[in-house]
């Protein structure tokens, strides 16, 4: 059983360690030539105002969240799409129903976003 997730193993293996071993190098060779414009802060080119301790909304961390649900609901769909057309005609049934349930549930959230008025900015 393990034997069947060697190559896996050895490919995340060597691929970490080809990005560990290509950072290290980078510091290693890389030039260092400091300055006050480089060690300086840099946001979309403009002078930085007030702190970085800001406090941010709460509809931000809502919409990230929806996003985030929304992106997984694909993740889930997309494997269920490419099989449906080829299980028998029981499990096909079965197999849409579960995934009309798996929308249903998924549109009822965005329904209440919406009538929560997440997707506004104030």
């Amino acid at each position: 059983m393990l034997s069947d997730y060697l190559p896996i193993i050895i490919i995340v293996i060597l691929s970490a360690g080809l990005a560990f071993l290509m950072v290290k190098l980078s510091t290693l060779f890389g030039p260092r030539r400091p300055n006050k414009e480089k060690l300086s802060t840099y946001e979309s080119g403009m002078e930085p105002i007030g702190t970085a301790r800001e406090r941010f909304t709460v509809k931000f961390y809502m919409v990230a969240v929806s996003f985030i649900v929304f992106d997984i609901e694909i993740v889930f769909l997309y494997p269920w799409a490419v099989t449906f057309l080829n299980l028998s005609k029981e499990e096909s049934v079965y197999s849409f129903v579960v995934a009309l349930i798996f929308i249903f549930i998924l549109v009822a959230g965005l329904i209440y976003e919406y009538l929560r008025k997440v997707t506004q900015w104030d």
